[in-house]
């Protein structure tokens, strides 16, 4: 019974946890971020892409 008392006071488990729930919301907002920018990106190198060969005709 005192080793079930002394699991349940100790925090780094907990802090631990938050820890890792933390990186994982900072990875998610990264992916997310990264995939946007990346659409946009394909985007604007096709607008370019097709201008430049629309001006070169």
């Amino acid at each position: 019974m005192q080793k079930m008392r002394a699991f349940i006071k100790d925090s780094k488990g907990a802090t631990a946890i938050e820890y890792g729930l933390i990186a994982a919301l900072i990875a998610v907002a990264a992916i997310t971020a990264m995939g946007t920018l990346g659409n946009q990106l394909s985007t604007t190198f096709s607008t370019v892409s097709t201008r430049m060969n629309t001006t070169t005709r």
